[in-house]
């Protein structure tokens, strides 16, 4: 009999242990993401980069519900758009934003199934000056929408010139309402490195903070999600030895709610 609390014990132990190498419990809205993974619409190399992308786990940290109005920045090939569309379709509303030449991309896939929803709005045009011969995205004017839930965009921020990206986070955080979640997903530069032929599709996480910190923005929380340790920062993300497995942040902020 004295062995009996020790054998409770163990099992207790042997249980916690256990627990601890399960799988998260996913939320309904995480498993509409994973059933709207196997939709017909989405190609089979779209469905190949799920585990690198891993929709479930970044849409789930950035708190996405199914009612929520949501606008996603530069969709680009529509990768998770696919998912959004349908996933907001019922309950929520679902925009989209890009530079009009861009449209050639993002108009076939608004007729696919379960996007007939989904509005597109124009870029408009910033009529500021910004520093000449920089190789970087135009801002955006004031878009046509406000009292967004959130706003997403996934690897484009590195996109803008630091001068435009403080016109592209002040249309962020005048479309937003108060509280309202920007989501920002993009590649990891190291910290403090100039510019070089090699990071350009990179951005300092923590030059970035300060950039949404100085719009008004406040930081919330970062998952280590799409953390690659064996991604070096050093080479482009193009290239063949880091492509589909370079390091990236993975961050939220909000706008205050006064």
């Amino acid at each position: 009999m004295r062995q009996l609390p020790l054998l409770i014990c163990l099992a207790f132990i042997s249980q916690t242990a256990l627990a601890q190498f399960q799988p998260p419990q996913l939320t309904p809205v995480q498993q509409k993401i994973q059933q709207l993974m196997q939709s017909d619409i989405r190609t089979t190399e779209e469905k190949a980069r799920d585990r690198e992308r891993n929709p479930v786990g970044t849409l789930g940290f950035f708190g996405v519900q199914e009612d929520m109005k949501v606008l996603e920045l530069i969709p680009a090939g529509g990768w998770f758009t696919k998912i959004l569309g349908p996933l907001l379709r019922d309950k929520g509303e679902l925009y989209i934003v890009e530079p009009e030449f861009y449209a050639t991309r993002t108009d076939p896939i608004l007729k696919l199934a379960g996007m007939d929803k989904v509005k597109k709005l124009a870029w408009g045009t910033w009529e500021g000056q910004l520093e000449p011969n920089v190789r970087t995205l135009p801002p955006p004017g004031k878009w046509d929408v406000t009292n967004l839930d959130m706003v997403l965009t996934f690897r484009n921020y590195h996109n803008f010139s630091v001068a435009a990206r403080a016109v592209l986070n002040k249309s962020v955080y005048d479309a937003l309402k108060p509280g309202g979640i920007y989501a920002i997903k993009d590649h990891t530069r190291r910290h403090m490195e100039p510019t070089n032929t090699e990071n350009g599709r990179r951005v300092d996480p923590v030059a970035m903070i300060k950039e949404l910190q100085d719009a008004g923005f406040v930081f919330v929380d970062y998952s280590p999600i799409h953390f690659k340790p064996d991604d070096e920062l050093r080479y482009e993300v193009g290239r063949a030895s880091v492509t589909g497995n370079t390091d990236r942040f993975t961050m939220i902020f909000q706008k205050p709610e006064k």
